[in-house]
Parts: C-alpha cells; sequence; structure tokens
C-alpha cells in the first residue's frame, strides 16, 4: 500500500474482501490456489546452484541457507582474497548471505549489478521480445544503473521476477542505532527509489530519516536501512488482504534483523502493508529490536499490541487523510489483518503524524511524523509528540531502554 496517494473505491476494496472471503473458504475445505513456483532459470536460482557444487581451496561451500552465525564463521576463516573471490565468482550468493561480511555483501552485490544490468541492455534490443518487453528491460537496466551509482551500499539484490533489494545509508558495521524502513504494496526493484516524490519510496524515505537523525542527535552513529528484500503485494489484489506474502516476508526480515553487526539497537519503522510484515516477525526478532512503529497500517494481524509478544515498544501513526482507515479492520478466516494499531485498545503507544497528508507523506521532512520517527531512531522517546488521543504516549520508558 506504498505507492497509493489517494483512497481507492472502498465498495470495490469491500467487494474484495468479500471475493476472498470466498477464496479463503475453498482454501480451507480443499481447494489450493494455484502459485507460482520457484523458477529454476532465475538468476539466484542457477547461483545457488553453482554454489552448491562449489569449493574454496579445495573445500566445499557451506550450505548458503546456514544460519548467520555459521556463516559468518567460514568467512572468518577466508583470507581477505579468498573472500573477494567468492563475492567475484557467487555475487548473487554472497550479496544475499546474512552472516557475510558487510563489505563484501557490498562489493558481491555491484558485481551482480554489474552482471544484471548488462543483461537487461541484451534484452531491450532483443527481436524475440515485444516493444512492451523491451521497454520493461531497458527500466530495468536504468533502475540497475542508477543502483551502482555512486559506492552505494546495496546490502541486498535479486532480480528475478520483479526484484528485491536493499540499501544502507550511514557505517552499519559501526552504528549505535540501526533503522530498518519495511515498506507496502507495490513495492519491487523498479519502484524502489523514484525521481519525483522520492520520500513515497524506500530509498527516499531511508534518506530522508537519515537526515533526521542526524539532525536530531548528531554525536549518535545511526545508519538507515531501505529494506525492500521480500515479495510485497502487487495492488490491492488478494494478496494485500491475507498475509501469505507477510509470513514469507516476516522469515526474511527476522533473518536479516538477527544477523546485523555489532550490538547496535535495531528500530522498525513499517508503513502500510510493511507493518503486517514487522507484525508477523516480532515473536522471531532479537532483544536488540527496542522499538516497532508503523504508520498508516492495515493491521499487525494481531488483536492488540501485547499478542505481538514483543519486548519492543510499539508504536503507531495514522495521518487524518490517509485512506487506510477506511479499509475494514478485521480477521476471519485469514482474510484481514486484524485490529487497528492506533485504536486505544490495541495499546500502541500513538504518535502525531501532522504534516503527512495522505497515505505516502510520512517520510516528508517537515512533517511531525518524521520528526516523531527520528527521535525514535535515535533514543529521544522525551521528544516525541503524541496524538490528542495519547497525550503521555511516551511515558514509562526506561532511560536503559533509551540507551
Amino acid at each position: 500500500m506504498t505507492s497509493f496517494d489517494s483512497s481507492p473505491t472502498l465498495n470495490a476494496w469491500r467487494a474484495l474482501l468479500a471475493l476472498a472471503v470466498v477464496f479463503v473458504m475453498l482454501a480451507t475445505s480443499g481447494w489450493t490456489a494455484i502459485r507460482g513456483h520457484a523458477d529454476d532459470s532465475a538468476p539466484r536460482a542457477k547461483a545457488l546452484a553453482a554454489w552448491a557444487r562449489g569449493t574454496i581451496e579445495g573445500h566445499k561451500l557451506p550450505g548458503a541457507d546456514g544460519t548467520a552465525q555459521q556463516l559468518a564463521h567460514f568467512f572468518g576463516t577466508l583470507t581477505s582474497h579468498e573472500r573477494d573471490e567468492l563475492a567475484d565468482r557467487y555475487p548473487l550468493v554472497v550479496g544475499n548471505l546474512n552472516g557475510a561480511p558487510v563489505s563484501l555483501r557490498y562489493r558481491a552485490n555491484r558485481a551482480a549489478l554489474t552482471e544484471a544490468r548488462a543483461v537487461e541492455q541484451k534484452r531491450t534490443v532483443d527481436p524475440r521480445l515485444s516493444a512492451d518487453g523491451r521497454q520493461d528491460a531497458n527500466r530495468r537496466m536504468r533502475r540497475f544503473a542508477s543502483l551502482l551509482d555512486d559506492d552505494r551500499q546495496i546490502l541486498a539484490f535479486d532480480p528475478s521476477d520483479t526484484g528485491r533489494v536493499a540499501e544502507v545509508f550511514g557505517d552499519l558495521d559501526h552504528a549505535e542505532r540501526v533503522s530498518v524502513i519495511v515498506p507496502g504494496v507495490d513495492t519491487n526493484v523498479l519502484t524502489f527509489e523514484k525521481s519525483s516524490r522520492r520520500n513515497t519510496a524506500p530509498v527516499g524515505m531511508a534518506e530522508s530519516l537519515y537526515a533526521a537523525e542526524q539532525a536530531a542527535s548528531p554525536g549518535t552513529k545511526t545508519a538507515v536501512i531501505a529494506w525492500a528484500d521480500y515479495t510485497a503485494p502487487a495492488g490491492l489484489g488478494i494478496d494485500a488482504a491475507i498475509g501469505r506474502l507477510a509470513e514469507e516476508g516476516a522469515v526474511r526480515l527476522s533473518a536479516m534483523v538477527r544477523a546485523l553487526p555489532g550490538t547496535s539497537r535495531v528500530e522498525l519503522f513499517c508503513h502500510s502493508y510493511g507493518s503486517v510484515v514487522c507484525g508477523v516477525s516480532t515473536r522471531e526478532l532479537p532483544s536488540r529490536v527496542s522499538d516497532i512503529a508503523v504508520a498508516g497500517s492495515p493491521g499487525m494481524r494481531v488483536r492488540d499490541a501485547a499478542q505481538l509478544g514483543t519486548s519492543a515498544q510499539v508504536w503507531a501513526m495514522r495521518d487524518k487523510d490517509d485512506w487506510i482507515q477506511d479499509v475494514p479492520y478485521l480477521d476471519v478466516a485469514g482474510l484481514g489483518h486484524g485490529a487497528d494499531p492506533v485504536s486505544a485498545a490495541f495499546g500502541a503507544r500513538v504518535m502525531s503524524a501532522a504534516g503527512a497528508i495522505g497515505h505516502t507523506g510520512y517520510f516528508e521532512p517537515g512533517t511531525r511524523s518524521l520528526a516523531n520517527f527520528a527521535a525514535i531512531g535515535v533514543g529521544a522517546y522525551q521528544a516525541v509528540g503524541c496524538a490528542a488521543a495519547d497525550a503521555d504516549c511516551s511515558s514509562g520508558i526506561s532511560v536503559r531502554s533509551a540507551a
């Protein structure tokens, strides 16, 4: 739900929910929806197959599905030359391995992006493709070229299907606090950044938050991750009304957070459907996650904040003009995402979103919403501006929690 700026036709949305109920009932009665299967010819699938057969200095490579600790140990046993060799030989694997050194992942993803750009450049003139196909290839080629600009720190990249990507702003290895932005519907490699209305896309959101955090506390070492490394729903279809993609995304999100270097505090900033992902992930997140803040949320797939089962402080905000408030907050046989996070009964700390203007304006400079996010990001809880309905939203947070 990241890309929508005005209210969709609510009658159509409610009709879609009714239709989705039918699908859910059919599924629970033994009918199974046809889902896409993993494409063995996809770039990363082929890279993983090559990695599984690979060796380094005569020794078999570890499973790419190993834990972050196992993979960190493996890379710790290698020389710098051997690590670089693996990054250059298997960029689509190393660039996405939780547990691999951050700087090595940046190197690998530059190599993967270079290869992906070359593939798309060939497709732009491929006579076997339609005009639309060549145009799509041109858009992807330009996006990959942009991601290669100015030594950008790409933490994850997969060009398969609609693409997944994550980018770091700041020094992740030495950060005291790390903010992770989890975006919503219609997030993919092409929408990861925008030239106009920049702050409605993950890159713009992260850049805006990083600048606001530096301004709020210049002495605090922060890093911000624009995390679009999951498959988000495309549009307001059935996938946006159920939790399947959120559950898959939550696995990836919690794995990434557990693998972050150092001992930094981590804050999650979850927008729209991204808040569903964050809600599902809470029981697998490590204790270093101190705050989970949601904006424009359709629900977190729980009835209240206590059901999230997390020690992190849970924050919520919604602009008065955000159309998401008109979407039914329900949970019927897996349909819908549960209670409204800004309702008093939910139990989150409700912040002001003044100035946000609609569903996609929460990260705009000069807004109270962005200032509140930045205050949470640097642990300056006393600076959080509360919503009128929750005037003491920042009370009861210990000094230890803010450290």
